[in-house]
């Protein structure tokens, strides 16, 4: 019951999500949901608490990727949560190199609004991947998208360009980085040990500056109006 009493005290924030009609809460272990249902889905968003939390590795492993890929529609996209802060460099990417071993072509949003936060979000995709920004564009003019358009200017994201120049790298060009990188497996869960001994660290400027190190701008992940690309692509490669 918890959604349903949480719910009314953020119903401003999440537009009274859990009374919409179209949704269904479902109670359940998320490893358990996603290894016994037999739906398929368009999105699984993933937003697990930090993996030094006793348990919480189990989402970040290889297997557990695994069994969201194989939930997936065709052009399906998972996205996770990886926190920057309390943690280090080498937990940062053993939870990138796990993710990207079974989405290689993953992509990288940061966040790192006034140089504070420093959390990501890694996105995969069951087949190939593409932002269509024309089509980004006109949905979020659309009336029946105004709340999602009003959420994203609430956390400081005023236009489509400055949500899309939040990409911070991708799988093949971060594999240099991530060359030493452990897999978290199921049988080891070395993210919960190796993140543990991270918790007290405050390097999250650190690990976006290193990941960034990496980023050039990715021809062929958005598609679309010139202008719009190159507005983008300028924004990227500015230094941040």
């Amino acid at each position: 019951m918890i959604p349903q009493v949480v719910a009314r005290h953020f119903g401003a924030e999440n537009h009274n999500v859990v009374r919409d009609p179209r949704v269904e809460v479902v109670y359940d272990d998320a490893r358990h949901y996603v290894l016994t249902t037999r739906e398929k889905f368009d999105i699984i968003t993933s937003d697990p608490i930090h993996p030094w939390v006793k348990g919480a590795a189990v989402l970040y492993s290889k297997e557990y990727f695994e069994l969201c890929k194989k939930r997936l529609n065709p052009g399906g996209v998972i996205s996770q949560w990886v926190p920057l802060y309390e943690s280090t460099p080498d937990v940062v990417k053993s939870e990138l190199a796990t993710f990207f071993d079974v989405f290689p072509d993953g992509t990288v949003w940061s966040n790192d609004s006034e140089g504070e936060g420093y959390d990501t979000v890694v996105m995969g995709q069951v087949g190939a991947a593409g932002i269509n920004v024309d089509d980004m564009a006109e949905r979020l003019a659309r009336p029946d998208h105004a709340a999602v358009k009003q959420s994203l200017q609430e956390v400081g994201f005023s236009t489509m360009i400055s949500l899309l120049t939040t990409y911070s790298g991708r799988g093949p060009t971060l594999q240099p980085w991530l060359a030493s990188a452990q897999i978290n497996r199921d049988r080891n869960l070395r993210l919960q040990y190796l993140a543990g001994m991270g918790r007290a660290y405050h390097q999250g400027g650190f690990i976006h500056d290193q990941m960034l190190a990496y980023l050039t701008y990715p021809d062929d992940l958005f598609f679309g109006s010139a202008a719009t690309r190159e507005a983008i692509k300028y924004w990227i490669e500015e230094p941040r």
